[in-house]
This record gives structure tokens, C-alpha cells and sequence, in this order.
């Protein structure tokens, strides 16, 4: 599956490499990994199909 993020390093949209989901401190859904051409971590937000069966943490 392959999820776009920004990379701010690039300054452009790249497919994430090794994308992971998670849940950042507030409880929103996030997409992290790294930019396949510098290497900088990309990090985005909202919910993906990697999300689907994972709960958010609660407040």
C-alpha cells in the first residue's frame, strides 16, 4: 500500500517508506516513515487503511 506525506526537507509528496500507524498524544490517527529520497522522517496525519482494526487510545 503506498500512503503520500510531505516531505518539508524535499519540499514535495513522496511515498512513505515503511509506513507505520499510530495515534499521536491527542488521539488522532498518523502515518510515519521516511522519505525514500533524503532519508527525513515523514510524518502524517489521518486516518489510512493501515488504521482499520486499531483502536485510539483513550483521554
Amino acid at each position: 500500500m503506498e500512503i503520500e506525506g510531505y516531505c518539508v526537507k524535499c519540499k514535495a509528496k513522496r511515498v512513505i517508506e515503511k509506513p507505520t500507524a499510530g495515534f499521536n498524544k491527542r488521539g488522532s490517527a498518523v502515518v510515519f516513515g521516511k522519505c525514500p529520497t533524503c532519508g527525513t522522517k515523514i510524518y502524517r496525519i489521518g486516518r489510512t487503511k493501515l488504521h482499520d482494526g486499531m483502536e485510539a487510545p483513550k483521554k
